[in-house]
């Protein structure tokens, strides 16, 4: 599987029409993808897939599915549930209100990806950048300390 980085990853118009119609005061989703433009682009991602081969799924949208994964408590199963049901969901993940969205099983192969070398760390220390750059955490002494907090989803 390789990646093609998607450049600018812009929310599809009905997408986001429709989320905000649904979710005036937005949720969780909809906050992390507003306030941190969704952490990760493909372009941070693509050094861990091949070039050459049938093309695979956005790392940057699996990897935003993983953070929501977390922070709303979801299993594998629900959480591409959510990819595909969830309007918020699609809308933080930059996705057209009609993609069908993936097999469960993927997340667990992504995050396997993740593990084998380091790439983790890399990915928090882009995703703790951009949460600086966003004025959500400040540096307080050797630990940063987020300044905020995510308001629940529902």
């Amino acid at each position: 599987m390789s990646v093609r980085p998607r450049s600018v990853v812009e929310i599809p118009e009905l997408t986001a029409r429709m989320a905000r119609a649904s979710n005036p005061r937005g949720t969780t989703a909809m906050w992390v993808r507003d306030h941190l433009d969704g952490l990760w682009s493909d372009a941070d991602l693509a050094c861990w897939y091949p070039r050459d081969g049938r093309s695979g799924l956005s790392p940057a949208q699996l990897a935003m599915v993983c953070v929501l994964q977390f922070l709303l408590n979801l299993s594998d199963r629900q959480a591409a549930e959510a990819v595909r049901c969830w309007i918020d969901f699609k809308y933080a993940s930059a996705m057209e209100l009609d993609d069908p969205g993936f097999h469960h099983s993927v997340l667990s192969d992504f995050r396997d990806r993740l593990a084998a070398d380091d790439p983790a760390d890399r990915l928090l220390d882009l995703a703790l950048e951009r949460m600086k750059d966003a004025g959500l955490v400040k540096q307080h002494g050797p630990a940063a300390l987020c300044c905020r907090k995510v308001r629940p989803c529902r």
